[in-house]
């Protein structure tokens, strides 16, 4: 059993690729013996994420094959730019190439949106969601970090965030705050509010931190003075790069954005073997 993220995530597309067989056009066109070099290049400015699932891609077929970055996780990268060297036997890079590939350009996709989105906000935290890809989040929560983003809670078991159905099924915002404290006394209580009322509600009962969601600007701005000196503020719903500098300007301590796991684009970039370095 695989414990650490990255190795089973690797491990599993690595598994996907090969099926039950193997390689097949490699293995019948390589000998197995032949040593490989590949230049790993960006095809667009992007912010790099995704370094150690890269590495780990080739090494699931050879142990000692050698990746030399040109650049660090979280660094900004720049189109044509060479980011990294590849030495390994030549049917690893080969056969893990794609995996590799999908990997860095998924996960520096998560982070440049994540940098934009950061940059946009001008020193407002800018928080990931759990709208991540199934049995990825881990990766992916790596990535906004690598953007220069915070993670929100991990999961369901680490925090207290409770929102509209939460609600809903307590019968109010009092009921279910209480409830809640009653169940883990000390635990930081996040809850959700839609409206001014429940943000009063919610400072009354003692909420730790609001996520005030889908508010305009006008409501938001309210809801900070509001919650100055109570509670901490999270604007959430619809954030998109045109609209998060005015969020910011309204004095909410974070702001979370779902787009960055569940809608940011792939970065290109191409791995490009030496012919001339192959030998058997």
């Amino acid at each position: 059993m695989i414990d650490d993220p990255v190795h089973e995530a690797v491990h599993r597309a690595i598994a996907e690729d090969l099926g039950e067989a193997s390689d097949l056009t490699t293995d019948a066109i390589v000998p197995a013996d032949a040593r490989g070099h590949a230049t790993l290049i960006v095809r667009e400015d992007a912010v790099l994420a995704g370094c150690e699932a890269f590495e780990l891609s080739f090494r699931e077929f050879d142990i000692d094959a050698s990746v030399r970055w040109k650049a660090k996780e979280g660094e900004w990268i720049h189109a044509g730019e060479a980011v990294a060297t590849v030495e390994a036997n030549l049917r690893a890079i080969l056969t893990g190439e794609r995996t590799a590939l999908n990997f860095l350009q998924w996960l520096s996709g998560v982070a440049t949106l994540t940098r934009r989105f950061v940059d946009a906000a001008a020193g407002t935290a800018i928080r990931d969601t759990r709208k991540s890809m199934p049995g990825m989040r881990a990766l992916q929560k790596a990535a906004v970090r690598a953007g220069g983003g915070v993670n929100h809670r991990f999961g369901l078991y680490d925090a207290y965030l409770i929102k509209d159905n939460h609600i809903a099924a307590a019968g109010g915002v009092r009921a279910a705050i209480e409830r809640a404290r009653t169940e883990r006394p000390g635990l930081w209580i996040e809850v959700e509010c839609e409206t001014l009322d429940q943000v009063r509600e919610a400072l009354d009962v003692g909420a730790d931190e609001l996520l005030l969601d889908n508010m305009d600007v006008a409501t938001l701005r309210s809801a900070v003075e509001l919650s100055r000196g109570r509670a901490k503020t999270e604007a959430s719903g619809g954030v998109t790069l045109q609209t998060v500098g005015a969020i910011a300007g309204t004095g909410v301590d974070s702001i979370s954005v779902g787009a960055l796991t569940h809608s940011a684009g792939s970065i290109d970039f191409s791995l490009e073997v030496d012919g001339d370095a192959a030998r058997g």
